[in-house]
C-alpha cells in the first residue's frame, strides 16, 4: 500500500466515524486541513509549506489543460 493510499483509506475511516457523531462532512474536512497545515508548520519552513499549499490550489481545477501535460 502506497503512503498516499494509506491517506485516502485512513481519511475515508476517519469521515465515516465523524459523519457517525453528527458532524457535518465539509466542517470535518475544514477542521482536518487546518490541523494538518498546523502539524506542518511544526516540521517546515513556513514559505516551503505556503508554497506546497499555493501549487495545489492552483491546481485544483481537473479540467484545466497545462502546458506541460501537452507533448
Amino acid at each position: 500500500m502506497s503512503i498516499h493510499s494509506w491517506a485516502r483509506s485512513a481519511l475515508h475511516d476517519d469521515l465515516r466515524d465523524a459523519e457517525a457523531q453528527g458532524f457535518e462532512r465539509l466542517m470535518v474536512l475544514r477542521a482536518l486541513l487546518a490541523e494538518i497545515v498546523q502539524q506542518n508548520k511544526a516540521l517546515r519552513d513556513a514559505q516551503e509549506l505556503a508554497s506546497e499549499l499555493q501549487f495545489l490550489a492552483d491546481n485544483l481545477d481537473d479540467d484545466r489543460d497545462y502546458a506541460f501535460m501537452r507533448p
